[in-house]
């Protein structure tokens, strides 16, 4: 159960739910989750009530809450699609964001033991990452490992982690192809291990069990817009961990994955979601390679002007493919703007 850990950086830190429905899984998370402020994002019909359990420190958004508070930039915040999560984070006041989907349950590791998903995650962001050399013993930090022989002694301080990315038991977060093909597939290994992902290496970002240190990367944590109204749903979070990896290089910040692993309860409709994605599936294959040979000029030294010279090169170079792209890169525009009138900078250096 709950541990001296759970609390650890409950003033520093927000949980993000996006939902459309009654919070009930809240209760198996409350020795975790309970001493924590979350901030609810309902997603679809406003007028619908949503239910949180007693107990919990809460504040709750819906469209008509975002569009008061956004006014024309609410246009940048996606509809009917879990990427409306990201208001949650151009809200949030704290430092840290942990963000976790409504089909999530608490998962237990091979001895029987609840995991605490969110002190592994807090464990990891507190902790540096090691982009620019790969240890073969992965997270070097971890208690009863370390540098291997070889590992240069100059890189061994490692940088600040902005990402921590966990994984899931049970139902694994797969495309709809793979879903059609694969129904029954259910993931039953867990991995003892935490790594940071290589500089230059892109990776498939999940949103449902995931943190980062809103103060290093927030304004680059724009969850694309999908969902109602757009010819695609499903790569918002991918969209996000494609832009962050390559700013993160950029910065000299780390991203990591593995632990913790949470239970994902539930498998989406694949023919549902094929819908969503078909368009993503062609373009991915062109996006991709985008992002694999985008740089950032030297005069990126904040996350907000890395994320604006990507949003023209988003403009520039897959415009070609399709007029969305367009539209996207001008709702990158639109969200930093969003981003800075709530978040005013602290210093003339930010912007």
């Amino acid at each position: 159960m709950a541990t001296s850990a759970t609390h650890l950086l409950k003033d520093e830190l927000d949980i993000v739910i996006p939902t459309i429905r009654n919070l009930d899984f809240l209760e198996m998370w409350r020795p975790f989750f309970e001493p924590y402020h979350l901030i609810i994002v309902q997603d679809g019909d406003p007028s619908k009530i949503i239910k949180v359990p007693d107990g919990f420190d809460y504040e709750l958004y819906n469209r008509n809450d975002i569009n008061k508070i956004l006014g024309p930039k609410a246009s940048c915040i996606s509809f009917k699609d879990s990427a409306c999560r990201c208001f949650g984070y151009m809200v949030s006041k704290k430092k840290y964001i942990f963000t976790i989907d409504d089909d999530c349950f608490v998962a237990k590791d091979p001895s029987g033991k609840e995991i605490n998903a969110l002190a592994q995650h807090i464990k990891n962001l507190l902790c540096p990452s090691t982009p620019n050399f790969f240890n073969t013993l992965y997270d070097p930090f971890r208690e009863g490992a370390d540098f291997v022989r070889g590992y240069p002694f100059s890189l061994r301080e490692g940088v600040p982690t902005a990402v921590s990315h966990g994984l899931w038991m049970n139902i694994p977060d797969y495309d709809a192809p793979t879903q059609l093909v694969k129904p029954l597939e259910r993931n039953t290994r867990y991995v003892d291990a935490v790594m940071t992902i290589p500089k230059g290496t892109l990776f498939p970002m999940c949103g449902m069990n995931l943190a980062f240190d809103r103060d290093l990367i927030g304004p680059a944590m724009y969850f694309g817009l999908m969902g109602d109204g757009q010819p695609i749903g499903r790569y918002d979070d991918m969209w996000a961990g494609w832009c962050i990896k390559v700013i993160c290089d950029h910065m000299g910040l780390g991203v990591k994955t593995g632990l913790p692993y949470i239970w994902h309860s539930k498998a989406s409709n694949p023919f549902v979601n094929l819908k969503k994605e078909y368009h993503g599936i062609f373009w991915q294959e062109e996006i991709i390679p985008f992002f694999q040979a985008a740089t950032l000029s030297k005069d990126c030294t904040s996350i907000q002007k890395c994320y604006i010279e990507l949003s023209k090169q988003v403009k520039e170079k897959l415009g070609k493919i399709d007029p969305y792209f367009v539209k996207l890169s001008d709702a990158m525009v639109t969200w930093i703007e969003a981003w800075d009138e709530l978040n005013p900078a602290k210093d003339s250096g930010k912007k």
